[in-house]
């Protein structure tokens, strides 16, 4: 563990910042199970319940499979700490969750990753085809950002807002994946499907573009039709069967 001496804080924040601490923590673990992570790099945030606009992310410096309640980092959205900590947070980390959890009221957790199927259809310039169902489930819920180098540029996050709209992920052009969700399981279950997505397609395109099937466009309305709708319900029974996996491979996370 980065710090053996970190002190619980479940006892010192309100009920509803430990059950997103909790759950972001949680995140931040089965990213790390799923091989998802990138050392010390990218990012998960979650808004902390309360009129004060304050949201949780990842001390800089700990791996994702460190993660605990405790351990993340309270900041407000100009990107000043607000607890006592020993800890600090990565600044284009700030820029691009600060962003989002401004702009959208929904947005209580925000997912970024740098995986290398992500990152690789990131940079392919048709974007994310609908050559699989997957895919077919994840394109009308996605929307893309231009590549403008490391975000550390706080003008970017309008831009980041404005490509978003209303939808619930983004491919960050030669960068990564992004997903948000009104709950962790929203946010997650979103994220596992634009990530399967990425991966199907490259492995699909090493036969080449011109020996790839799209699926016909009767049967990607039928499943946008359902995919959407059922997205919801689908998060509720996903999300406990990650807590039990975590509980049984990676615990401590709750602490």
């Amino acid at each position: 563990m980065a710090d053996g001496s970190l002190i619980s804080l479940k006892d010192k924040v309100s009920e509803g910042e430990w059950k997103a601490r909790v759950d972001l923590a949680a995140l931040y673990r089965a990213v790390a199970l799923q091989g998802w992570d990138d050392m010390i790099f990218t990012h998960i945030s979650a808004r902390v319940p309360g009129p004060e606009h304050h949201f949780l992310i990842n001390p800089y410096g700990w791996f994702f499979e460190e993660i605990t309640a405790s351990s993340l980092v309270k900041v407000d959205l100009e990107g000043q700490i607000v607890q006592e900590t020993t800890n600090f947070i990565n600044p284009a980390g700030f820029t691009i969750h600060s962003a989002v959890h401004a702009a959208r009221e929904d947005a209580h957790y925000v997912i970024h990753l740098h995986t290398d199927q992500g990152v690789a259809v990131s940079a392919q310039k048709e974007g994310l085809l609908p050559l699989t169902q997957t895919a077919l489930a994840v394109l009308p819920s996605l929307a893309y950002h231009d590549y403008e180098g490391i975000a550390l540029n706080l003008d970017e996050r309008q831009r980041i807002v404005a490509d978003l709209g209303d939808k619930s992920l983004m491919l960050l052009r030669n960068h990564g994946t992004l997903a948000v969700g009104p709950t962790a399981g929203a946010a997650w279950l979103g994220m596992f499907f634009l990530e399967r997505a990425c991966k199907q397609q490259t492995l699909a395109l090493t036969a080449g573009r011109e020996h790839v099937l799209i699926a016909p466009d009767a049967a990607q309305a039928e499943v946008a039709s359902v995919a959407g709708p059922g997205m919801g319900a689908m998060s509720t029974l996903s999300w406990p069967g990650v807590l039990r996996r975590l509980d049984r491979q990676s615990p401590g996370y709750d602490a």
